[in-house]
């Protein structure tokens, strides 16, 4: 029966409606770590700030909250944890559509919630712990959000995953843009702030919707139900051939059929995996390096450069958000492109895991640059510090990428 309705071939992606929405889901994925990593210089602001004035004088000792390092850690231990979690989600069959929306209304609330503490005076210590929480439940839910997209769109054609990772590589320059223009404008600093968290909010709801949407499309629905209908034919050839071999055809003999069926099934996921991780385990450490290395250093010491043309205050403002962070999301989306022209070296070459290990070096390159308050400063000029993060940035999403792709072969 089912052999007879089966579509051998897909439809066409109508007007590219799909690739499109796939490609936005990329960039909603990684807003909420973009956006809070590039707001660092409104938060800690907002910590001096509030501190001074919860001590009611400017000349005090304010307290170093060291947000950057919080955030980073905030971000990337929930990010870990429940990545992790959700292959247990997976197990209990709760299902993609369900994780994906109830992730994206809670990043939704917790944008929104940001967005509202703008307008609202709390001291310094109340401020930084809401903040803190804000971040960890945020990126709690985006790891749940990534992993189950990452699933979804696996079942789509291989072009489609590079369209969703080049998504995530916009994210962060959606981000920096965004912060650059509320820097930019003539509003006062709540002002500006309340638009930059405003902003996140309105792409959440957008993403949402455009998920909402995505089964309803004829090419996405034959993609996201192919996995389900293969099952499907898969157990009742099982159960054909059973039944050839004399099975009694009462409730019975179905329901042990089908209780056999199911444990094969978990049998072999779980053989599957640890099969699949034996053949991908150097990209795995591979990639699992880069973004070591990347993390390391950024955003904690790249926030502190600071430039040497501080005469020169409107410079001086943008210095971090437009060599920092722009810099950083621009060079890394040319790389997470770069696979598509040239793939080297190849996955099996030795000089492969080789350029990993090699980026190391620029954790020392990035600590000489003009580091506020540093006694290690080598390279003070601008021009030093843009070039090396150029190819930093360049080689986290090139060798990220590389990683990605080589994976699956």
């Amino acid at each position: 029966m089912w052999n007879e309705k089966k579509q051998t071939s897909p439809p066409a992606d109508s007007g590219r409606a799909v690739g499109f929405i796939i490609f936005f889901l990329g960039v909603g994925t990684l807003l909420p770590w973009n956006f809070f990593m590039t707001a660092s210089q409104y938060f800690n602001q907002r910590l001096t700030a509030a501190n001074v004035t919860a001590n009611g004088t400017s000349g005090v000792t304010t307290e170093d909250y060291n947000y950057d390092s919080w955030m980073a850690l905030l971000s990337q231990l929930p990010l870990l944890l429940f990545t992790l979690l959700n292959s247990f989600l997976y197990q209990c069959r709760v299902t993609p559509r369900l994780r994906v929306a109830l992730s994206f209304i809670a990043i939704l609330l917790l944008f929104s919630l940001t967005a509202a503490l703008v307008r609202v005076d709390m001291l310094p210590d109340t401020f930084f712990s809401v903040t803190m929480a804000t971040i960890w439940f945020i990126n709690m839910f985006s790891a749940v959000l990534q992993s189950s997209l990452f699933g979804e769109v696996g079942l789509f054609p291989p072009r489609y995953s590079t369209l969703f990772m080049s998504g995530q590589g916009l994210a962060g320059l959606f981000a920096a843009l965004a912060m650059l223009v509320s820097i930019s404008s003539n509003a006062d600093q709540s002002s500006a702030a309340l638009g930059y968290f405003i902003t996140p909010c309105v792409a959440t709801l957008g993403t949402l919707l455009c998920y909402l949407l995505l089964p309803h499309l004829e090419f996405a629905h034959f993609y996201l139900n192919r996995r389900s209908a293969d099952s499907v034919e898969a157990t009742q050839e099982l159960l054909s051939s059973t039944d050839k071999k004399g099975l009694n055809n009462n409730a019975k003999d179905h329901e042990a059929n089908g209780k056999f069926i199911r444990e094969q099934d978990d049998n072999q996921e779980r053989s599957s995996v640890l099969d699949v991780f034996k053949k991908i385990w150097l990209m795995a450490a591979c990639v699992t390096c880069v973004f070591a290395v990347t993390l390391s250093v950024f955003p904690v010491i790249t926030v502190r450069v600071q430039t040497v043309y501080t005469d020169i205050p409107a410079w001086d403002k943008v210095f971090t958000c437009v060599c920092c962070f722009i810099v950083f999301n621009t060079m890394d989306l040319v790389g997470r492109g770069a696979p598509s022209l040239v793939q080297w070296p190849s996955k099996e070459s030795r000089l492969f895991p080789v350029a990993v290990l090699s980026r190391l070096v620029f954790v020392p390159l990035l600590m000489i640059c003009n580091v506020q308050n540093s006694r290690l400063t080598v390279f003070r000029h601008d021009g030093a510090f843009v070039t090396i993060m150029a190819l930093f940035s360049f080689s986290n999403g090139y060798l990220a990428s590389l990683c990605m792709a080589y994976a699956p072969q």
